[in-house]
């Protein structure tokens, strides 16, 4: 049983509802006469996660391979309670709410996960929910043209910086409508998109700017000037952000003078595993003024006649209903079984938990990022980063290769993704690693180097 449910106080209170019992009296059953086991020399109680890599650790019958690649799908701890409940079977077998009457749980917690997509991101609405996260940014740039229909722009300014797949994944999306999708380059000293370069730009005329934060290689953008500088063009902001991220950092609604306009993203660090590639789910939330624009539903909680709380389907302006070809999308899934996982993610951390995670993994990158120095292994890039960072090996493909056979998935290889990045791998660290796994790094890659 991955998951007990039951609180000290919840046993306190079954006790108390049988008068005159205890806990020893479960066992009355076993004979005195059997020796009772020493329990003197067990340690204190660990945290799940502290248990779990003790009990790995202990077995060590296939060891485990230690992954430092992120990119984009991340490894974070989930709680056994995650998939415990999202394995129930009114969440596993649920279908999409069309009948409210009959889908008050779902609708429930759809809305839930709304509630806190907005108290995250500090937006006004947000949808529930979209494919992942590639599909989600492709979904914001038709969003961002169709909100900007009367200057008749189908230019979308699209920074290097932006994930690779997701860049690729939105131009074969919205390439036969017409719609442009300019590259602004990148800074070789920062990993930042290049101001000049920018500047460059500014007398063209785009509907939106797309904003990665963190970017591709973990950087951190100056949002606040670049949102401002998007607005007074006359320009919407499309945030594409790493939802982790905002456990620590400032939300897009924040930015510049007035927040961004769209907010997109990938959920997969939220109570979701790395599964060979899927299945994922993308989110969206935007100002109140463009929510029409906005594909995807959107659950709204109301009360029926006779006072009682309830939920409804309030938008849904999607392909298979009365839009049709009109419909502001066409794929046609909201993620449901997933978005169940990131809602009960989210609420058993709270607050303070995604912000100690966020947290934790910032620290563990920097600390790995001091052992690395320790054996002349340097940051590519001199900006600040989240979880995420650069570094330069020499011949860093057959590195990476040498120390995965020995278990080590040390980074993704930038060379095939930018041709100006020969030799730099792209690492993630996350809450999951101890000090011994950076330890362990460092001297795998020390070994390759020698």
């Amino acid at each position: 049983m991955p998951f007990i449910p039951h609180t000290h106080k919840d046993v306190e209170n079954m006790f108390l509802a049988v008068p005159g019992t205890n806990f020893s009296d479960l066992f009355d059953e076993i004979p005195s006469s059997i020796p009772k086991a020493n329990l003197t020399n067990i340690p204190e109680g660990m945290n799940e996660l502290a248990t779990a890599q003790h009990m790995e650790a202990v077995a060590n019958l296939h060891p485990k391979i230690k992954t430092y690649i992120g990119a984009g799908a991340y490894e974070h701890h989930i709680p056994a309670a995650v998939w415990d409940l999202v394995g129930r079977g009114e969440f596993m077998t649920a279908y999409t709410p069309y009948q409210a009457e009959a889908s008050q749980g779902s609708l429930q917690l759809i809305y839930e996960f709304q509630s806190m997509m907005t108290a995250l991101t500090k937006m006004d609405v947000s949808n529930a929910s979209l494919y992942d996260g590639a599909t989600a940014l492709a979904e914001a740039v038709l969003m961002a043209i169709r909100a900007q229909k009367k200057s008749n722009n189908k230019r979308i300014l699209m920074p290097q910086t932006v994930h690779p797949h997701y860049r690729e994944a939105v131009k074969a999306i919205v390439h036969q409508q017409g719609i442009e999708l300019v590259e602004c380059p990148f800074d070789l000293t920062t990993g930042l998109i290049d101001h000049a370069a920018l500047e460059q730009l500014a007398q063209e005329s785009f509907s939106a700017l797309v904003l990665p934060f963190p970017n591709f290689f973990g950087n951190l953008e100056s949002v606040d000037k670049l949102t401002d500088w998007a607005h007074a063009r006359e320009m919407l902001v499309i945030a594409v952000v790493n939802p982790m991220a905002l456990g620590l950092l400032k939300a897009p609604g924040d930015w510049g003078m007035k927040g961004v306009d769209i907010v997109c993203g990938e959920l997969q660090p939220f109570g979701m595993p790395l599964a060979s590639g899927g299945p994922y789910a993308g989110f969206m939330c935007c100002r109140q003024e463009l929510v029409r624009q906005m594909p995807g539903r959107i659950v709204g909680q109301t009360v029926d006649q006779d006072n009682k709380r309830g939920f409804v389907l309030t938008l849904q302006a999607r392909e298979q209903h009365i839009r049709r070809s009109k419909a502001t999308s066409n794929i046609c899934t909201n993620q449901g079984l997933l978005v169940t996982a990131a809602t009960i993610y989210m609420s058993l951390l709270g607050p303070q938990g995604l912000r100690a995670t966020a947290l934790k993994s910032h620290q563990n990158t920097q600390a790995l990022l001091v052992l690395l120095k320790e054996i002349k292994v340097m940051p590519a890039f001199n900006s600040s980063n989240f979880h995420e960072c650069v570094i330069r090996i020499p011949n860093a493909i057959e590195v990476a290769k040498q120390c995965a056979e020995k278990g080590v998935l040390i980074g993704l290889c930038l060379e095939p993704y930018y041709s100006e990045l020969k030799d730099c791998i792209l690492v993630c660290v996350t809450e999951t690693k101890t000090d011994d796994d950076l330890r362990a790094y460092c001297a795998q890659v020390k070994g390759q180097l020698a």
